[in-house]
């Protein structure tokens, strides 16, 4: 199977699930990247601009992240409202005291409130949260537990990073964006490849069985192992047997 008929697989599943579920219609952030961009595309195709409703969820953001997403809806003309949570953000963290935390903990919290924000719009329109995770972040990882990684659905997980920018091309998303740095925008110069210390070019060479160097696999699979229980159910004691 090549990646365009993957893609219409894909859009075969949205829409059977949509309908099997008795939800009404798809939720998704979009924050103007290229996989975020991606299942956008796909969704709209498979269900129609009317049962995707798009949220751009800056929390003290850089502009050009807006401006993208903004760009994103404009040229696959979807619908999009902009919900800036920088100021719910800074009244929350005085609330709790937490000028104080780590920046790893201060970020995770922004991904969560955008999360709360996404379930609480699918809740209105009776929905259901669409994930823009792909498979080399599922792999190692690289999402928030209960922020971007709760979600209803993962359309994009089993595609490597170069399939997800390559699939955006196939649904006329423009260079620019589908090359666009990766990024989620939670501080100053923050990158995807920088936070997890690999390329993404690497984690899709080791997916496809490719050969790297010793050090990246081990790093890979050092983050695999400790993410683990970020893909795993939520564990539980043996089953009350009740006499």
């Amino acid at each position: 199977m090549d990646l365009k008929q993957y893609c219409l697989e894909i859009e075969k599943f949205l829409q059977d699930y949509l309908e099997k579920s008795g939800c009404k219609a798809y939720i998704l952030g979009l924050s103007g990247g290229v996989d975020s961009s991606l299942v956008a595309a796909i969704a709209k195709h498979a269900v129609g601009k009317d049962k995707l409703f798009c949220y751009s969820l800056p929390i003290h953001s850089n502009v050009s992240d807006a401006k993208d997403a903004a760009l994103v809806a404009n040229q696959l003309d979807l619908n999009l409202k902009v919900i800036d949570l920088s100021k719910t953000y800074d009244s929350y963290m005085l609330d709790i005291n937490g000028q104080n935390f780590i920046p790893l903990t201060k970020n995770n919290l922004k991904v969560r409130m955008r999360m709360v924000a996404l379930f609480a719009y699918a809740q209105e329109h009776a929905g259901l949260v669409l994930g823009t995770d792909n498979a080399d972040e599922s792999y190692v990882g690289y999402f928030t537990k209960y922020g971007d990684g709760a979600v209803d659905l993962l359309p994009i997980v089993y595609l490597t990073k170069e399939e997800v920018r390559e699939a955006a091309k196939l649904y006329g998303i423009s260079d620019d964006l589908a090359h666009r740095i990766p990024s989620a925008g939670l501080f100053e110069g923050q990158t995807d490849e920088t936070e997890m210390g690999i390329k993404y070019v690497d984690l899709d060479a080791y997916l496809l069985g490719k050969e790297i160097s010793p050090e990246v696999e081990a790093k890979i699979e050092h983050l695999h192992r400790i993410s683990e229980h970020k893909r795993n159910p939520i564990p539980r004691p043996i089953e009350f047997k009740r006499n």
